[in-house]
């Protein structure tokens, strides 16, 4: 069993910050990619930013790049997400992702999603 804890989410006016974190625990063997995608209303979920253990190589959405920043801090299984300059169109559920093996054999990787914290941009 694998469970995240996300925090962080909330009600921001437009132009403003957040700071979104996600601690994965249980059977955890080794951690290879942990991020974070979205979902807004009526929409598909889509990828918001991703970032390997290994060498913290990066991946963003065109649609935040500049704005929102990824990182992890790999002894705690944890991944944070800094939105700055917040947009009313980044009002969605945010889920965090991680691509993680639970034992030494590669056939148990796969991926595991947190249940969601909601973030609401708006005046």
């Amino acid at each position: 069993q694998v469970q995240f804890v996300e925090s962080g989410g909330g009600l921001v006016q437009p132009g403003g910050s957040l700071r979104l974190s996600c601690a994965a625990s249980g059977s955890i063997f080794k951690i290879y990619v942990m991020g974070w995608f979205r979902q807004a209303p009526g929409k598909q979920r889509e990828l918001v930013a991703t970032i390997t253990t290994s060498d913290g190589t990066t991946t963003y959405a065109d649609s935040v790049k500049g704005r929102l920043f990824i990182s992890r801090e790999n002894a705690k299984n944890t991944v944070f997400l800094q939105m700055n300059s917040l947009k009313p169109e980044d009002t969605a559920v945010y889920y965090c992702y991680a691509d993680l093996a639970t034992t030494i054999w590669q056939s148990s990787r796969r991926e595991y999603w947190g249940q969601g914290t909601q973030v609401t941009v708006s005046s």
